[in-house]
C-alpha cells in the first residue's frame, strides 16, 4: 500500500551464503531510526625502505564496511501496539538478541545477517552491541532501552573478485577468453603492455597463442619488480 511505513528489518541465517534462515530469526524495529552509519576503511602498508627518510603508503585493499545502527526498544506505552507488559522490554530484547548475537550451533560464529530498510541493503555479522537502559517501573523494570549496535560487512569470496576488479600487475589474475580476444591485447588489458604475452603463454603452457578457445581460461602471473 502506498505510503504505508516500512520497518527495517533484521533476518538471521546460519551459513554465509544466506540459504538457510534460523527459526525464529526474524527481527522487526518499533521504531526506524533516525540515522545510520556507513564505516569504511582502507588497509594500507607503511613499510619503510632502508635508506628512506619517508614513506608513501602503499594501497593494499579496501576493507568491508561496518555499519553503525542504533535500536529503540520502549514499553511506556507511547508507541501504539507496544504496551507496556509485566516485564517491560525484556522479552523485546531477548528476542532480539536471539536474532543478532546469539552463536549458530554448526558455524560456532554469531548469526550471519540481513539488514534491509528502504535503500539500505547491509549484509553482515554483529561484532559489538551496547544497550542503555534508560527508563524503569517504579520496581525497577526496564521500559524503554537503545542497543547501540556495529556491524562487519562482507561479501563472499567469489563476488568479492569480481567487486574490486583488481588490475595491478603485481597480482596474479585469471581471465576467460571471449570471442576476439587474442592474448596480446588480454596481456596488454592486464599488464599495460602486450610485450609480455610469451611469458604468459609459456606459464599456461600455450603452444599456439594465436589461436585461443572461447571459455579458456588462462592465468596472468605477477611481474617481477624491476629494479
Amino acid at each position: 500500500m502506498a505510503g504505508e511505513l516500512e520497518k527495517l528489518k533484521v533476518v538471521a541465517y546460519s551459513d554465509p551464503e544466506f540459504n538457510n534462515k534460523i527459526s525464529d530469526g526474524e527481527f522487526s524495529t518499533l521504531m526506524n531510526p533516525e540515522k545510520y552509519t556507513y564505516n569504511y576503511k582502507i588497509e594500507t602498508d607503511e613499510t619503510q625502505a632502508a635508506g628512506t627518510s619517508t614513506v608513501s603508503p602503499k594501497f593494499s585493499k579496501k576493507l568491508p564496511e561496518n555499519l553503525e545502527l542504533d535500536f529503540v526498544f520502549d514499553r511506556s506505552g507511547v508507541i501504539n501496539g507496544f504496551e507496556s507488559t509485566k516485564d517491560g522490554i525484556v522479552d523485546d530484547i531477548e528476542k532480539f538478541k536471539k536474532v543478532i548475537l546469539d552463536y549458530n550451533g554448526t558455524e560456532h560464529k554469531p548469526n550471519y545477517l540481513i539488514i534491509s530498510w528502504g535503500t539500505l541493503l547491509f549484509k553482515g555479522a554483529l561484532t559489538e552491541m551496547n544497550v542503555e537502559f534508560k527508563l524503569f517501573k517504579p520496581d525497577g523494570t526496564p521500559i524503554r532501552a537503545i542497543a547501540k549496535a556495529k556491524f562487519q560487512g562482507f561479501v563472499e569470496d567469489n563476488l568479492r573478485a569480481a567487486k574490486e576488479n583488481n588490475q595491478s600487475p603485481d597480482l596474479t589474475h585469471y581471465r576467460t577468453v571471449k570471442e576476439g580476444d587474442t592474448l596480446p591485447l588480454m596481456t596488454f588489458h592486464i599488464y599495460g603492455d602486450s610485450k609480455y604475452y610469451l611469458e604468459v603463454a609459456k606459464a599456461n603452457n600455450i603452444m599456439n597463442f594465436r589461436k585461443l578457445k572461447t571459455g579458456q581460461r588462462i592465468f596472468f602471473p605477477p611481474l617481477q619488480k624491476q629494479s
